[in-house]
């Protein structure tokens, strides 16, 4: 097996006899990284390739299998309630498309990395990408006969305000340097955001009776462990190469870790709010696969390259009792501008909060969700019908609360070319002062609004152009899905169409 990996990389390589080997790889000079060998490079992807698509084959083989089953089954009946599906909307919206963005990113550093190594591994980790793109889009597309939501979603990754968070993140990264796309994606975004989505949601996903998405979630694990590896490889390979690299890394570190940290407060409003019945809390999650394991397991041995841990980390560490229920009150404010719908959680939902976060939720939220429980009760739904400001970062609507009081809304202030830009946050001031004239370019969409590029200028041009029909947005009690799934399951219960659920 090593002969082959040998033959299947350093073996196929050669030195260039008619182009400078600077033109032949433009982009592995510019950021400063000083490679000296290129064949010190190991990574994880050492099997050959009919090892290795014959691996993925059978993985894909006992996942179409789950699928079958489970159309064929009306298995969406058995999910359970029809609100879960909102955090699948919102994965297919927000995560499918980043599959497929490193996809195309990875193939390009296949053809540019310099060395052989590196592109044999950038090339596997394309392969990889494409099948999750692939696997995830037909899991999911099942629902999409029977639910709302689901029908326009490489188009809303493009269009819709809360989808800009995630898009943002992987436009940042593409048009980095190779270098640091690699430190981005394959170091802070995989161990970061994998971790928490890909085991924890994955286990919720299987708790609500998701079979589909809890099978292509462990099926896309395996590899991601991979990914985790190669990023790890990558990040020792280019710290031992030279001193000079360690400043640059850490740089980059800091940066990557605050953006895919601030990206995975989609994922923590999943966690907490998304699902009917929850399994492990956002808090606990991130103690776990973030403080135990990251920052407690992988930045000591790191500390022996002169690496410390991401600057702003205590601020994330802070604001894990509130980060959930801050982000999931924007997407409930908003919703009538999404392609989900939302709802104000049950008492028993609010329960299983309270016991989650004992130091914060009775005292900051609880308050406010009654109250909207009340305004309901009355037969009313508030909405927050303006436009909120982003943060020119993030792009996250700025309501996030400074990280040492809970009850001040967090913002920072930055001049620039005699403008003034907002942050969210220490973490996103610090990103936008370090390359300003980068973020001042960010597609921000409610300014896109403001200047008349999204459809017009009233909120129904907008929900046009971003794609979202009557019946994706809003409320969830009294909502097409709530009324349909209501209706399927009495008709199961007289048994007067066998339960079998009619295509919206």
């Amino acid at each position: 097996m090593k002969e082959r990996y040998s033959l299947l990389t350093r073996d196929l390589d050669w030195e260039p006899s008619y182009v400078p080997r600077e033109k032949l790889y433009p982009f592995t000079s510019y950021e400063g990284i000083k490679v000296h060998d290129w064949d010190g490079w190991e990574d994880p992807f050492r099997l050959t390739v009919d090892a290795y698509y014959k691996y993925q084959a059978e993985k894909d083989k006992r996942l179409y299998a789950v699928l079958d089953g489970f159309a064929q089954s009306q298995g969406h009946l058995t999910l359970s309630d029809a609100s879960y599906l909102n955090a699948i909307k919102l994965f297919i919206q927000g995560v499918t498309p980043l599959e497929y963005a490193a996809h195309r990113h990875f193939a390009y550093l296949a053809r540019y990395l310099e060395g052989p190594a590196p592109r044999f591994a950038a090339l596997c980790q394309s392969v990889d990408e494409l099948r999750h793109c692939q696997t995830q889009i037909h899991t999911i597309s099942n629902y999409n006969k029977y639910y709302s939501g689901f029908h326009s979603w490489s188009k809303m990754h493009d269009r819709v305000w809360y989808l800009s968070v995630p898009k943002s993140l992987f436009d940042d990264a593409m048009s980095a340097g190779p270098f640091e796309f690699l430190i981005s994606i394959s170091f802070s975004f995989e161990y970061l955001l994998t971790n928490l989505l890909f085991v924890p949601f994955m286990s919720g996903a299987s708790f609500n009776g998701d079979m589909p998405t809890m099978s292509f979630g462990f099926s896309a694990q395996s590899d991601e462990s991979r990914h985790m590896t190669l990023g790890l490889e990558a990040i020792k390979f280019l710290l031992e190469q030279d001193e000079d690299n360690v400043p640059i890394i850490q740089d980059w570190i800091d940066k990557w870790f605050w953006r895919a940290y601030r990206m995975s407060a989609l994922v923590a409003a999943m966690m907490d709010y998304m699902l009917p019945r929850p399994v492990m809390s956002w808090k606990e999650a991130f103690e776990l696969y973030f403080e135990d394991q990251m920052l407690g397991g992988l930045f000591p041995d790191l500390e022996f390259y002169g690496i410390k841990p991401p600057r702003h980390v205590q601020q994330a560490i802070a604001e894990k009792d509130r980060l959930s229920h801050e982000v999931y009150k924007i997407l409930h404010n908003f919703s009538f501008a999404a392609a989900f719908t939302t709802s104000t959680p049950t008492q028993d939902h609010m329960r299983w909060l309270s016991e989650q976060y004992p130091e914060t939720f009775d005292r900051y939220y609880r308050p406010v969700w009654e109250k909207h429980e009340r305004i309901e009760a009355a037969g009313g739904r508030a909405f927050v019908m303006g436009l909120p400001q982003l943060c020119q970062v993030c792009q996250i609507p700025m309501a996030f609360t400074e990280a040492d009081d809970p009850s001040r809304i967090s913002y920072r202030r930055s001049q620039f070319r005699a403008e003034t830009f907002h942050t969210c946050s220490d973490g996103c001031q610090w990103i936008f002062e370090r390359e300003p004239e980068k973020y001042v370019q960010a597609w921000l969409p409610v300014h896109q609004i403001y200047q008349g590029n999204c459809g017009g200028p009233t909120v129904p041009d907008v929900l046009a152009w971003y794609g979202i029909q009557e019946g994706d947005n809003g409320e969830f009690k009294g909502s097409r899905d709530a009324l349909a799934w209501t209706a399927w399951h009495a008709e199961g219960t007289t048994g007067s169409s066998n339960g079998v659920a009619k295509e919206v």
